[in-house]
């Protein structure tokens, strides 16, 4: 076991929870994702959980091939099923040390396994973040994961600690705001957004 390994289960099990407590009118509703609602942030996480499954087992091929930027995604009727279940799959794969060593791919990228595990916590962590604050439930994420994003998106931003991020501006937060603040900043987004409505 490596010391940059993580268990993801945790997180998974927060994003499914989240994931459960969507009703089906908050489907089209926006999300802090600019072009995502709650059915496209929901369809980009199932694709994801998808394709860093694959990337811990170093199974490359389509699903690790495709970047995320590629099409909208969307849902489809068996979600609520597909959704835990894949998240589940995630975890498990993670858990295998081989994962985190090597290289593999994502995104289209080709990347450390520690980097991969790294950005697999982000996604889970962030995109959480955005399911609960676009449908009002409470969130928590789990403090490891949390960490591990914290450290990814720093790490990330040009330069070194810069003000921008892999995924576009970093929203400056004061230095002692919550770190889940801190992480949601580093990522490109207001820990503030809220539905309007």
């Amino acid at each position: 076991m490596t010391d940059t390994m993580v268990d993801l289960g945790p997180q998974t099990r927060i994003v499914a929870r989240l994931a459960e407590g969507v009703t089906d009118e908050q489907l089209s509703a926006p999300t802090p994702c600019p072009d995502y609602t709650v059915r496209n942030l929901l369809g980009h996480v199932l694709g994801l959980a998808t394709a860093f499954r694959d990337a811990a087992g170093k199974r490359l091929g389509a699903t690790t091939d495709t970047s995320p930027d590629a099409a909208v995604p969307d849902i489809g009727p068996d979600w609520r099923t597909e959704l835990p279940k894949a998240l589940a799959e995630l975890a498990g794969a993670w858990r295998d040390p081989d994962a985190w060593t090597g290289m593999t791919r994502a995104g289209g990228v080709n990347l450390p396994g520690a980097v991969a595990g790294a950005v697999a916590a982000d996604e889970l962590v962030i995109h959480g973040w955005d399911l609960a604050r676009t449908t009002g439930q409470p969130y928590e994420p789990d403090p490891a994961a949390l960490q591990a994003s914290y450290a990814f998106l720093l790490a990330a931003a040009e330069p070194p600690g810069g003000d921008r991020g892999p995924f576009g501006p970093v929203v400056p937060v004061p230095a002692d705001a919550p770190l889940l603040d801190r992480t949601v900043g580093l990522s490109g987004r207001d820990p503030h957004w809220a539905l309007r409505g």
